[in-house]
Protein backbone atom coordinates (compact mmCIF):
# COMPACT_ATOMS: atom_id res chain seq x y z
CA UNK A 1 0.00 0.00 0.00
CA UNK A 2 1.39 3.44 -0.91
CA UNK A 3 1.34 6.46 1.35
CA UNK A 4 0.12 9.70 1.10
CA UNK A 5 3.60 11.18 0.65
CA UNK A 6 4.56 8.87 -1.89
CA UNK A 7 1.98 9.02 -4.15
CA UNK A 8 2.48 12.98 -3.78
CA UNK A 9 6.09 12.67 -4.31
CA UNK A 10 5.33 10.61 -7.87
CA UNK A 11 2.90 13.35 -8.58
CA UNK A 12 5.06 15.84 -8.22
CA UNK A 13 7.74 13.59 -10.84
CA UNK A 14 5.43 13.42 -13.52
CA UNK A 15 4.26 16.96 -12.92
CA UNK A 16 7.52 18.11 -13.36
CA UNK A 17 8.40 16.27 -16.01
CA UNK A 18 5.70 17.85 -17.80
CA UNK A 19 6.51 21.56 -17.29
CA UNK A 20 10.13 20.87 -18.03
CA UNK A 21 8.87 18.79 -21.49
CA UNK A 22 6.57 21.73 -22.04
CA UNK A 23 9.59 24.34 -21.49
CA UNK A 24 12.24 22.46 -23.13
CA UNK A 25 10.80 20.34 -26.32
CA UNK A 26 9.91 22.55 -29.39
CA UNK A 27 8.01 19.97 -31.15
CA UNK A 28 3.79 20.51 -31.04
CA UNK A 29 3.37 17.00 -30.23
CA UNK A 30 5.53 16.36 -27.60
CA UNK A 31 4.46 19.60 -25.95
CA UNK A 32 0.81 18.07 -26.08
CA UNK A 33 2.07 14.93 -24.58
CA UNK A 34 3.25 16.86 -21.46
CA UNK A 35 0.63 18.62 -21.27
CA UNK A 36 -1.11 15.66 -20.90
CA UNK A 37 1.37 14.55 -18.38
CA UNK A 38 0.81 17.75 -16.19
CA UNK A 39 -3.00 16.65 -16.37
CA UNK A 40 -2.49 13.30 -15.42
CA UNK A 41 -0.19 14.70 -12.42
CA UNK A 42 -3.17 16.81 -11.07
CA UNK A 43 -5.86 13.68 -11.09
CA UNK A 44 -3.45 11.70 -9.02
CA UNK A 45 -3.55 14.03 -6.27
CA UNK A 46 -7.16 14.81 -6.86
CA UNK A 47 -7.93 11.18 -6.12
CA UNK A 48 -5.50 10.42 -3.25
CA UNK A 49 -6.61 13.68 -1.86
CA UNK A 50 -10.18 11.71 -2.26
CA UNK A 51 -8.85 8.31 -0.99
CA UNK A 52 -7.39 10.31 1.65
CA UNK A 53 -10.46 12.22 2.61
CA UNK A 54 -12.75 9.35 2.22
CA UNK A 55 -15.14 11.31 -0.19
CA UNK A 56 -15.66 11.01 -3.86
CA UNK A 57 -15.50 14.43 -4.50
CA UNK A 58 -12.04 14.32 -6.20
CA UNK A 59 -12.82 11.15 -7.98
CA UNK A 60 -15.65 13.07 -9.88
CA UNK A 61 -13.26 16.17 -10.51
CA UNK A 62 -10.69 13.61 -12.21
CA UNK A 63 -13.19 12.51 -14.32
CA UNK A 64 -14.53 15.56 -15.23
CA UNK A 65 -10.23 16.41 -16.04
CA UNK A 66 -10.03 13.62 -17.96
CA UNK A 67 -12.94 14.71 -20.10
CA UNK A 68 -11.45 17.95 -20.36
CA UNK A 69 -7.91 15.52 -21.81
CA UNK A 70 -9.79 14.22 -23.83
CA UNK A 71 -10.96 16.89 -25.63
CA UNK A 72 -7.57 18.83 -25.35
CA UNK A 73 -6.07 15.92 -27.26
CA UNK A 74 -8.89 15.95 -30.06
CA UNK A 75 -8.60 19.78 -30.76
CA UNK A 76 -4.79 19.83 -30.16
CA UNK A 77 -3.99 16.94 -32.30
CA UNK A 78 -6.46 18.08 -35.18
CA UNK A 79 -4.63 21.63 -34.95
CA UNK A 80 -1.44 19.73 -35.03
CA UNK A 81 -2.36 18.24 -38.39
CA UNK A 82 -3.70 21.24 -39.74
CA UNK A 83 -0.79 23.41 -39.69
CA UNK A 84 2.00 19.99 -40.66
CA UNK A 85 -0.56 20.01 -43.85
CA UNK A 86 0.09 24.10 -44.23
CA UNK A 87 3.72 24.34 -43.28
CA UNK A 88 5.12 21.22 -43.15
CA UNK A 89 6.93 21.13 -40.01
CA UNK A 90 5.41 21.00 -36.30
CA UNK A 91 8.54 22.99 -34.69
CA UNK A 92 6.56 25.33 -32.60
CA UNK A 93 9.23 27.78 -33.40
CA UNK A 94 8.58 27.75 -37.20
CA UNK A 95 4.59 28.39 -36.47
CA UNK A 96 3.69 32.52 -37.19
CA UNK A 97 0.42 32.02 -38.16
CA UNK A 98 -1.05 34.29 -35.76
CA UNK A 99 1.50 37.05 -36.28
CA UNK A 100 -0.18 39.99 -38.37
Amino acid sequence: MATMNAVLFFSFLLFAIGCAGMLVRRNALVMLMSAELMLNAANLNLIAFARHSGTVTGQAFALLVMGFAAAEVAVGLALVVALYRRKDTVNADDLNLLKG
